[in-house]
């Protein structure tokens, strides 16, 4: 990684009623994705949001 570039590993994902699943963000820290899937998760929607790092599923396992 070059001085000044930030990798974007943690991402957040929503799973609607349908089951079908969407990439809502890519962050750079756990941390900042927790706080946005938090955020949209207290909305009150029926999706589930969830925090994985790139390249490591969950098979659907909400957070």
């Amino acid at each position: 990684m070059n001085e000044g570039t930030t990798t974007l590993v943690w991402l957040v994902i929503r799973q609607d009623d349908n089951g079908n699943r969407y990439r809502v963000g890519r962050y750079a820290t756990r941390a900042e994705a927790q706080k946005i899937a938090d955020s949209l998760d207290d909305r009150g929607h029926k999706q589930l949001y969830w925090v994985e790092r790139l390249g490591q599923a969950q098979n659907g396992t909400a957070r």
